[in-house]
């Protein structure tokens, strides 16, 4: 029997339920038919969308709190974002903007930015604070993959 995994599609924020081998099929959601994957990071806007997509999710969720005037998150942005395109659908990748949503910062008790973190079914399995080349990050992903 197959293992099925709960996917939340970043469009609608409706949780799927699809057999693991699946995943890398280009899967689409059951109620808005868009893509649960697109390659690229998940812009968060709200902290309901956030406990959504990383509370539901048996898949690796790799999240990147940042702040539009830090340096370090600008150098890290481009590798976050060509990580997300070599490594999905085995892991989401989602961007919160600390500015916009302090709450979500506080609650992960970020200190500094960038502050990387890994969660599965939204408990936290690793953190790396600071900017990471894209063999550093990738390594380190890896680890929880």
């Amino acid at each position: 029997m197959s293992e099925s995994l709960n996917i939340c599609c970043p469009h609608c924020l409706v949780t799927n339920r699809l057999p693991a081998q699946r995943l890398v099929e280009a899967p689409r959601c059951g109620r808005c038919k868009e893509a649960l994957f697109v390659g690229a990071p998940v812009e968060i806007t709200s902290a309901a969308a956030f406990d959504k997509l990383a509370g539901r999710s048996d898949i690796p969720v790799v999240v990147d709190f940042w702040a539009s005037w830090c340096g370090p998150c600008k150098m890290m942005a481009p590798v976050f974002a060509a990580t997300a395109t070599r490594l999905e659908p085995h892991c989401r990748f989602i961007k919160v903007d600390t500015e916009k949503l302090p709450e979500l910062a506080q609650r992960f008790a970020v200190r500094s930015i960038p502050t990387l973190l890994v969660l599965k079914g939204g408990r936290e399995l690793g953190r790396q604070a600071g900017a990471m080349d894209a063999g550093g990050f990738e390594r380190w992903l890896r680890a929880f993959s």
